[in-house]
């Protein structure tokens, strides 16, 4: 019923949408799985069931995987202290951060042999650079999209503020790490392609990982850095796009390039100034009523992607406040944004077929 509401709610124009298209460039889980047709294209909208069976409770990994040889990065020295802690009450879906990430990891879910589609998607949970919340922006997400036909990843990756060698970057080595991990896994998980979807500070990290893939963050390691950077396309759902001030979140910002930033590193960190020719297809995604993160910085990305003639597509959504994943939006036209994403995903993919 919810699926329907939403749809109606779209047609009807509660959902703010604005598309632009051009010619660049397992688990186990209980689901239940609603079919709808949008845009000509028919895609599931299944709604994870945890072991207990509740409603888009966090869903295990099937297995995981160290990004950097000897599970460290190289050369890092930091000394933050691992750490996972629970914020939700007893009695309550799971909410766990991560903090003083020092062993970055991918966390896999694999889909049904039926419904795989040969495409990796990466997941980048939010938490203001200072946390990674790992649950409804990764454990939560990662069985729905699993289920859509995606061999989904979500990425556990180190934090600017405890001093790793990369320093700023090191959000954006172990991104760029991620992505060439599991490029060099495509033969085993019969990928053809790999993209990323970030969420808040996510979505910003989402963002610089799609436009600076190029930026050397590290040394060669090894033959898994022979592979690519470069993600097929990315998604920044209520992204930090840019650090200007008036703009930004202020904690973000604060905890990636400090209290007092040149203007040349605003520039460097936002992912809108960095938009260029070479840029990924981008899927955007916000709520209007945003308190933390402002739209304008989905609407600045927007903007950027559209003047250099990157496909692109933005859903605006007149509710869902920040932070809201899936399950603060079950009863929101705004729940319909994954089936949004898979439709545009789709999409991208025929028409590049095309070409």
């Amino acid at each position: 019923m919810f699926l329907k509401k939403s749809l109606l709610a779209v047609a009807l124009g509660t959902a703010l949408t604005a598309v632009a298209l051009s010619g660049c460039n397992s688990t186990t889980a209980n689901t239940t799985t609603a079919a709808t047709t949008l845009h000509g294209i028919v895609s599931p909208l299944p709604a994870t069931r945890g072991e207990d069976g509740r409603l888009y409770d966090s869903v295990a990994p099937a297995n995981s995987v160290y990004i950097w040889p000897g599970e460290r990065a190289p050369n890092d020295t930091s000394t933050a202290e691992e750490k996972i802690t629970q914020r939700a009450a007893e009695g309550q879906l799971s909410d766990r951060m991560y903090t003083g990430t020092q062993k970055p990891q991918l966390a896999f879910y694999y889909p049904p042999q039926d419904k795989a589609n040969g495409i990796g998607l990466i997941l980048f949970p939010g938490g203001a650079y200072v946390r990674t919340v790992i649950d409804k922006e990764g454990e939560v997400l990662a069985p729905v999209f699993a289920q859509m036909g995606y061999t989904v990843a979500v990425l556990n990756y180190r934090l600017p503020q405890d001093h790793h060698v990369e320093g700023a970057d090191a959000p954006l080595a172990d991104a760029q790490r991620a992505i060439r991990v599991m490029r060099s896994m495509a033969g085993q998980l019969n990928l053809k392609e790999v993209g990323i979807m970030g969420f808040s500070a996510g979505g910003s990290l989402a963002g610089l990982a799609a436009t600076c893939y190029t930026r050397h963050t590290y040394d060669k390691l090894d033959v898994i850095d022979d592979f690519s950077a470069r993600p097929d396309f990315a998604a920044m759902i209520y992204p930090v796009a840019s650090m200007q001030d008036g703009i930004t979140h202020q904690e973000s910002r604060m905890s990636l390039i400090g209290e007092n930033p040149s203007a040349a590193t605003v520039d460097a960190y936002s992912a809108d100034k960095q938009v260029n020719d070479y840029t990924v297809p981008t899927f955007l995604v916000h709520a209007v009523d945003d308190p933390d993160v402002p739209v304008q910085n989905s609407l600045l990305m927007f903007n950027a992607l559209k003047a250099h003639n990157i496909p692109t597509e933005m859903h605006l959504f007149g509710e869902g406040a920040h932070g809201f994943g899936l399950r603060n939006v079950q009863d929101k036209p705004a729940g319909i944004w994954p089936t949004l994403f898979y439709n545009w995903q789709q999409r991208l993919d025929a028409t590049q077929a095309q070409k």
